[in-house]
């Protein structure tokens, strides 16, 4: 997670149950990836710490280091793959607008983190500190028109009688990118871009319980706003409002439209 999400108190272990798309894209991004057994790899917002113990593997004479925010998936990350369990691994908190790194990296990667925060400026000239010259860059995140679909459906809760009260000044945190902005903002921190591609995915979820747990892990800036016990039914019924306009599928399945923001850039 990155530098807002760091705000909200993240179960670690009710999100690895219901992030697999999250980590499916992850794998799916690594690939592209072509990384040296002896590279140094930073993986920025590395949340449970399962692609950076992937990551680690990739690089046996290298270093794979997974920063976060959120202190508990840091902790999560350390019990799963710390303690020696990896030897070339790495786990430290650490917010993305402030990376304490001086040309330490040959790669960094970053996926479904960066959406998490508004300054994409600061991240990259961190980004860029962080890269010993000629690094690479490879992240994806939620970009231009994520999830729009599901946040059309949950607007229209947050003036309702029963909910209004909780967001009464709420502005998301959220920050979802195209192209246009980034292209200028790689080359403000002294990156050049190879690519830079809106991304469209389909989220997949077990029926209307898998829906809500996606909601329960990942939208904390909104449930956070309620008393605890008011937050299974406000959960409930942004599932159940979505679902009646995005039924599920003949296997039980809920689909929710997503589209990512892909970014490949190198620092000279």
């Amino acid at each position: 997670m990155a530098d807002t999400a760091a705000a909200f108190d993240w179960n670690a272990s009710d999100y690895e149950r219901h992030s697999s798309a999250q980590k499916r894209w992850a794998v799916e991004l690594l690939e592209k990836l072509t990384l040296r057994d002896h590279e140094q790899v930073l993986d920025l917002g590395c949340g449970d710490g399962r692609i950076t113990a992937e990551i680690a593997q990739r690089v046996p004479n290298g270093l794979a280091t997974g920063v976060d925010s959120s202190t508990a998936m840091i902790a999560h990350a350390r019990d799963t793959f710390g303690r020696g369990k990896v030897p070339n691994l790495r786990l430290a908190r650490a917010d993305a607008r402030a990376l304490p790194f001086s040309e330490a990296f040959d790669v960094v990667f970053s996926n479904a983190v960066l959406h998490w925060v508004k300054d994409h400026r600061a991240v990259l000239r961190g980004l860029s500190r962080s890269l010993r010259p000629g690094g690479r860059v490879l992240m994806q995140m939620g970009g231009r028109g994520n999830a729009a679909g599901i946040l059309e459906i949950a607007e229209p809760l947050f003036h309702s009688l029963r909910w209004q009260w909780y967001f009464e000044g709420f502005v998301s945190p959220y920050a979802f990118y195209g192209p246009e902005e980034y292209r200028g903002w790689l080359a403000e921190a002294g990156l050049t871009p190879a690519r830079l591609e809106l991304i469209p995915k389909d989220m997949l979820h077990a029926g209307q319980a898998g829906l809500e747990g996606w909601i329960r892990t990942t939208w904390q800036p909104y449930t956070s706003r309620l008393p605890e016990g008011e937050r299974p039914d406000f959960i409930a019924e942004v599932a159940g409002r979505y679902l009646e306009h995005h039924p599920l599928d003949g296997d039980g399945q809920a689909h929710v439209e997503m589209v990512r923001l892909e970014v490949e850039a190198q620092k000279a």
